[in-house]
């Protein structure tokens, strides 16, 4: 039943927000956090990082122009409330869902969004570069960038202020410090933020207000600003943004509007030509007791019951690809003394937090750095170590270049754990693992395999070890497993070899990953219209096993592959090999069924699969077209000659 609210029924864009009196703000912001608990209890999604947000959020839509003036939400944890405010409300329970609102900002969504976000630490490059077509522009548009205390650590962040601080560009940069984020910060950014706040005390709004008209005012003298300087150093500690050219305000209470509203006013206001940063202090999950008590604050949410706080779901039967991976691992972590973990800024997300469990020692976060964790686990391999590096596909595209040349060309044997592999459902082409097979399956000397089932993981998991020569990597998708029965530690593969599942006489389907079942689902549907179906899992994509691949080639009509990647992948590879051969030359029917050219939008997996044309439905349709291809052929070739 839809609540009814005092204020934020009256309110469907930023320009109704400003017709609230101030002093009503916090009423405002009071029904707001209400409305998107009450929201994300039906959706699910990531309710902590906003439920911190909730003030500020009202406070830069009443004091700045959006859209006019840009405001740029870094990895978009945080954009609920903002979401709801810029003219989505009706819409938020459609969050995450097929067909409803992203979980994160996006530019196609909604011109409050200047900058679409899902992974971390661009919103500074992002508010940079738009600052300086303002200029260019000779516009006065106000650009505001929020970033957390988690993502400012990452290097693009410090790429971003450093450049920002060079440039004397005016743009107002939001430090959201909630010493949270997915997993708890690391390093020394995290560090230096807790110093801030052991020992000193917010600004009150009385010395905020001073210091900042007196950084701003261009009638203070020269004495007095170095007094201001002096003073302000002495109270924040902000000496490190400072260093890098950003006028530093805070750290402040970012729950309290009665200090936020004045604040961003004036730097709205402010006629300083240069990066102004304002460290505010949240709590993630604020205002939810069941969030704030949480030892995650409600990160990500499943549904849950809005009164007693409680998560709805389902007791899986069967383990997480995740948690096999981790807990392989673990087995072959006491037998070998060489094999140590990273990750980046997601132990629980890659299953490391049980690694960590049992070998604190061995166990590196390295915060939101993915190219400092790839060169990182090279280092560690060149010593004779064996390093796992878990890290999803889409966060391992950051750290493309590293892979090339820290680790690839020199031959390392780090081992890349890719989780997230294939379509993920909620969260949409952001978190879509499409391109990892592609990206790494071009480089020479990689070994690249994908697990069909849990148990296939652990097998690649124990063969991983060995491999001491070269890189390689193993992906896996998102949930569950299949709840087959898992081999030993000692159970390996050979090395670029696959396995015949099923054989038959006419078709053969060769699949590289998690689309076996349907394989064999589509072989099954095939087999009751008279089509007899090889089924082959392939387990690698490099090297791949040539010999078995011509086998089938030369004893069926039509060969068909399947990967949960994009074009350029497990398919072409075979392609490019038959090719190489002549087989083409003596008819083969070939089919590479991959993602389509697209960027797909959150569903559930499965709707997604279907939506990309990966159901056994498709792969039916897919053979059934092949093996008419020829009396197509034959009526086209009739009609050229006809006319």
């Amino acid at each position: 039943m839809k609540k009814n609210y005092e204020f934020l029924d009256q309110i469907n864009f930023p320009s109704d927000l400003k017709n609230i009196p101030e002093t009503k703000l916090q009423k405002v912001a009071d029904e707001l956090r209400e409305e998107m608990i009450d929201a994300v209890s039906v959706t699910g999604g990531h309710l902590g990082a906003s439920l911190g947000v909730v003030e500020l959020s009202v406070a830069l839509h009443y004091i700045f122009n959006t859209p006019k003036d840009k405001l740029i939400w870094d990895v978009g944890h945080q954009c609920y409330p903002h979401k709801i405010l810029t003219g989505r409300k009706d819409r938020i329970r459609t969050l995450r869902q097929g067909g409803g609102l992203s979980g994160f900002t996006k530019r196609q969504e909604s011109e409050f969004d200047p900058f679409g976000a899902a992974h971390s630490s661009t919103s500074i490059s992002s508010a940079l570069g738009i600052a300086e077509a303002n200029k260019l522009s000779n516009k006065t548009d106000n650009v505001v960038a929020v970033i957390g205390d988690g993502a400012i650590s990452a290097g693009m962040a410090y790429e971003a202020m450093n450049n920002a601080g060079a440039s004397k560009t005016k743009m107002i940069v939001i430090l959201n410090d909630n010493d949270m984020s997915i997993d708890r910060p690391v390093g020394a950014m995290s560090t230096y933020l807790a110093k801030i706040f052991s020992g000193k005390i917010y600004f009150s709004l009385r010395e905020t207000i001073k210091l900042i008209m007196s950084a701003f005012s261009k009638r203070f003298s020269a004495k007095a600003g170095k007094a201001e300087d002096l003073l302000r150093s002495a109270v924040t500690g902000g000496t490190l943004f400072s260093a890098l050219g950003f006028y530093y305000i805070g750290p402040i209470d970012g729950h309290d509007l009665n200090s936020l509203i004045p604040i961003l006013k004036n730097a709205r206001d402010s006629k300083y030509q240069g990066p102004i940063l304002i460290h505010i202090k949240t709590k993630k999950g604020k205002g939810y007791s069941f969030a704030e008590e949480a030892k995650d604050n409600y990160h990500g949410v499943s549904k849950f019951n809005v009164r007693t706080g409680e998560q709805i779901k389902s007791t899986p039967k069967v383990p997480s690809y995740t948690n096999v991976f981790a807990n392989t691992l673990i087995e072959q972590a006491k037998k070998d003394s060489k094999i140590v973990a990273m990750t980046a800024a997601m132990p629980s997300g890659t299953g490391l937090n049980l690694f960590k469990e049992k070998f604190p020692d061995r166990t590196f976060d390295v915060g939101i750095a993915e190219q400092h964790a790839v060169t990182f686990a090279a280092g560690l391999a060149t010593e004779g170590y064996k390093p796992y590096a878990a890290i999803y596909s889409t966060f391992l595209q950051r750290a493309y270049d590293q892979v090339v040349h820290d680790v690839a060309i020199q031959s390392l044997p780090v081992r890349f754990a890719i989780d997230r592999a294939g379509l993920v459902g909620a969260d949409g082409p952001t978190h879509a693992g499409s391109f990892d097979i592609t990206y790494l399956s071009t480089l020479p000397n990689f070994v690249v395999m994908a697990a069909s089932d849990e148990a296939e993981l652990v097998k690649m998991v124990n063969t991983s070890v060995d491999i001491n020569d070269r890189p390689s990597a193993f992906r896996y998708p998102r949930g569950n497993g299949l709840g087959v029965e898992l081999p030993s530690i000692n159970e390996t593969l050979e090395i670029g070899k696959g396995r015949i599942i099923k054989e038959g006489k006419k078709v053969a389907i060769l699949n590289f990953g998690a689309r076996l079942h349907e394989c064999v689902n589509a072989s099954k549907t095939l087999f009751s219209k008279g089509i007899d179906c090889t089924v082959v899992d392939a387990r690698f994509a490099k090297p791949l096993d040539e010999k078995l691949i011509m086998e089938i080639a030369s004893n069926h009509e039509v060969l068909l592959t399947i990967e949960e990647g994009s074009i350029g992948g497990f398919g072409s590879h075979v392609m490019q090999f038959l090719s190489d051969l002549g087989v083409f030359d003596s008819g083969l029917k070939f089919r590479s069924m991959i993602l389509p050219d697209t960027f797909i939008n959150q569903d559930t997996p499965e709707n997604m699969y279907k939506s990309a044309g990966l159901d056994y439905l498709s792969i039916v349709n897919k053979i059934e077209n092949a093996l008419n291809s020829n009396v197509i052929f034959a009526q086209n070739k009739k009609k050229n000659k006809s006319n």
